[in-house]
């Protein structure tokens, strides 16, 4: 669903019943309707709603959990109502909670919600056996400050899946504004470890490169013209030299001009920025 698309009072205005839409997505086997069903329920955003998912939070059916933990997720759009006492209900299930799909969604929902409460039940769940548990760990600690939460964050960065290595560097590198020796360890054991052009992998890269730029970090420059001297140059490598701005990067982006034309306006900017 996009959130730019307008349609939200039409979903609001959806005929069906709240009782019905939540029996329709309770039973849903495609997961692109079983969101449909969530974003009108999010849109409505009323006491009712909220009523509901609460009372679904509370079932013994863990699809029924996941199902309330997702609508509370975003309750209200464009206005988000009701975040305190969404996290409180997120809070009190995930004390008890082992269901790896609901711990999955509440982990989520912490992202959305950006309650720094979930901090540090979260971190508990960075080592858990399911992959997609510790990516929603990840979500649900993003843009969080907090010393334990960046911790977890630097050991997520290390995990074997490529997902969660991705959306943790993205969070260290360009979400939060702590600067550290820490963070910036853990941004070049990414850039030196991070090999081949699979888009995942170059996109890790990318992103601790545009990371350590962000810090000025002077362990960038050699690996950031290596990369800027590659066939194939991502966004994320251009827009680490307009950060960092080093002249020693100027050759290799008027070199850039010759072929690479994806944003032709930051290379401008990069190569303003780093002009001897």
């Amino acid at each position: 669903m996009n959130l730019s698309d307008g349609h939200f009072e039409n979903l609001k205005n959806d005929p069906r019943s709240t009782t019905k839409i939540i029996q329709l997505a309770s039973d849903e086997q495609d997961k692109d309707s079983y969101w449909d069903m969530v974003w009108i329920l999010r849109a409505r955003g009323s006491d009712e709603e909220f009523a509901a998912a609460s009372r679904l939070c509370q079932s013994q059916s863990p699809k029924q959990r996941s199902l309330g933990v997702d609508i509370l997720a975003i309750l209200g759009i464009p206005l988000i109502s009701c975040t305190q006492q969404c996290g409180d209900i997120l809070l009190k299930l995930l004390s008890s909670e082992e269901n790896s799909n609901v711990l999955a969604s509440i982990g989520f929902a912490f992202g959305h919600l950006n309650d720094s409460r979930g901090v540090l039940p979260l971190i508990k769940l960075k080592n858990h056996p399911d992959t997609d548990v510790r990516l929603r760990v990840v979500f649900g600690l993003a843009g969080q400050e907090d010393e334990l939460a960046i911790k977890a964050l630097i050991d997520l960065s290390a995990d074997k899946d490529e997902d969660i290595r991705n959306w943790a560097i993205f969070n260290l590198g360009s979400q939060i504004t702590t600067d550290t020796q820490a963070i910036r360890d853990a941004l070049f054991a990414r850039v030196i470890l991070e090999t081949g052009e699979d888009d995942t992998i170059a996109e890790i890269r990318g992103e601790a490169l545009l990371g350590l730029a962000i810090r000025k970090d002077e362990r960038v420059i050699n690996p950031l013209i290596t990369e800027l001297e590659s066939g194939c140059v991502g966004r994320l490598s251009v827009e680490a030299a307009k950060e960092i701005g080093d002249t020693r990067l100027y050759p290799a982006l008027i070199d850039l001009q010759k072929w690479w034309d994806l944003d032709v306006k930051l290379l401008q900017e990069a190569i303003s920025s780093c002009k001897p």
